[in-house]
C-alpha cells in the first residue's frame, strides 16, 4: 500500500473515531469518514496487544493492507477508514479475512455498487 494512502497522525485517528460511523462483526471493526482531500482513500490499522505478540500483530496489519490494496478499486473514494483486527482473525486464512472484511466494508456502505 502506498505510503500516502495511509493514516498516521493521531488526530486523524481521534477525529474518526470521535466523529465517524462504525460496523463491526466478529473479525474487524471498521470506522470511516469522509475526507475532503483528492486522496482516493486512506487506510490505518489497529492491532492491540490482545490479539498476541509483536510478530502476530504486525502480520495482521499487513494481511489487511494487503487485501484493501487488492480491493482498492471496489472502495468508495475520499474516505478515511480504520480497520480494529479482532482476536477471532488470527487463526483465519487470508480468503476467509478478506471475505469477512469485504462482509464489513459492504455492511457499513463502502464499497462502490457493482453492475
Amino acid at each position: 500500500m502506498q505510503r500516502k494512502l495511509r493514516l498516521r497522525n493521531r488526530e486523524d485517528f481521534s477525529r474518526i473515531y470521535r466523529h465517524g460511523k462504525s460496523f463491526a462483526n466478529s473479525q474487524f471493526v471498521v470506522y470511516w469518514s469522509r475526507q475532503y482531500k483528492s486522496d482516493p482513500f486512506r487506510l490505518g490499522v489497529s492491532a492491540s496487544k490482545k490479539i498476541g505478540n509483536a510478530v502476530v500483530r504486525n502480520r495482521m496489519r499487513r494481511l489487511v493492507k494487503e487485501i484493501v490494496r487488492q480491493n482498492s478499486d471496489k472502495l468508495i473514494v475520499q474516505l478515511d477508514f480504520i480497520i480494529i483486527v479482532r482476536k477471532p482473525a488470527v487463526g483465519m486464512k487470508i480468503k476467509e479475512l478478506e471475505k469477512s472484511m469485504l462482509h464489513i466494508l459492504k455492511k457499513a456502505g463502502l464499497l462502490k455498487i457493482s453492475r
